[in-house]
């Protein structure tokens, strides 16, 4: 049974954050690290804020779409920052 992670990562030029959900967080990180990420590319570096192990991919889903909505964001800010 695989554990499902959703990860927030801040863009350090822009202080601004990232969320993401994998199976495998440290091969995830690795790829965000080498520029093999498209939607976050252009937007190196980043640094790793935190990460929520869930599991099933159902619901690591719905906690990176939430972190993607407002109320979602104002929590990373909140307690993330």
């Amino acid at each position: 049974m695989y554990m499902y992670y959703v990860y927030i990562l801040l863009n350090k030029k822009d202080n601004k954050f990232y969320a993401g959900f994998t199976h495998d967080l440290k091969r995830r990180l690795s790829e965000h690290k080498q520029g093999k990420v498209i939607s976050t590319k252009s937007k190196m570096p980043f640094e790793l804020c935190g990460y929520f192990a869930c599991q099933s991919s159902k619901k690591a889903s719905d906690l990176e779409k939430y972190f993607k909505s407002g109320s979602g964001k104002a929590f990373i800010h909140k307690h993330l920052s």
